[in-house]
């Protein structure tokens, strides 16, 4: 682990993983254990609210066609206008990610000393955050198990599935950064277990 990772009276880990590799298993597993985990995706969600300044930014930046008829995001819209724009989505990153960070970051002051903080960042190593944390977590999968589990648990078509891998960082971007990966090819319960011992070796006696 770097030294030069930042020191806070909460342990940081940060959990990435792509789309379908099971990183969403083992944040389930990291709350059991009792850490706080903090999900991006919630977050996102959070600061796009009605009424915010987020959903505020969004408007102006992609237009009033982003709203459905309650005036609330309408999130497959968003995605239809960016997925594939790599200067659209860059707008709304720039929109949404600062608001997700400080919205964390007033979770992660608001948790007791030594809480285990897991931050949940599906987008931790495109948007550049690994050396926020005193651990990253990768969780990895085969490409074609991947594909089988978003068909599966989503009804995601395999093209579209691997459009979305695609679209995100490769395993080998995210093993550049980890400090862990957790290799996720088995039954769930496989990876609960991955992350169990990985909590009792060097998580538990952190805090």
């Amino acid at each position: 682990m770097s030294t030069s990772r930042r020191r806070v009276s909460a342990v940081q880990i940060g959990l990435t993983g792509g789309i379908g590799s099971g990183k969403s298993t083992a944040a389930r597993r990291f709350a059991e254990l009792g850490a706080l985990v903090i999900d991006a995706d919630a977050l996102a969600r959070e600061v796009v609210e009605p009424g915010t300044e987020g959903l505020a930014a969004v408007v102006a930046e992609f237009g009033e066609q982003v709203l459905d008829g309650a005036g609330r995001l309408d999130r497959p819209e968003l995605a239809r206008v960016v997925f594939g724009d790599d200067a659209a989505r860059g707008r709304l990153n720039a929109i949404l990610h600062p608001r997700i960070r400080a919205r964390a970051a007033e979770l992660i002051a608001a948790a007791p000393p030594g809480t285990v903080v897991v931050q949940d960042v599906p987008l931790l190593v495109e948007t550049g955050q690994s050396g926020a944390y005193d651990l990253v977590v990768v969780v990895e999968a085969a490409e074609d198990l991947r594909v089988q589990r978003l068909a599966r648990d989503r009804g995601m078509p395999a093209e579209e599935a691997r459009a979305r891998m695609a679209s995100q960082a490769t395993d080998e971007q995210r093993r550049t950064v980890a400090d862990v990966v957790l290799v996720n090819d088995g039954p769930s319960d496989d990876l609960r277990a991955k992350v169990d011992a990985l909590w009792t070796e060097r998580i538990a006696g952190r805090h």
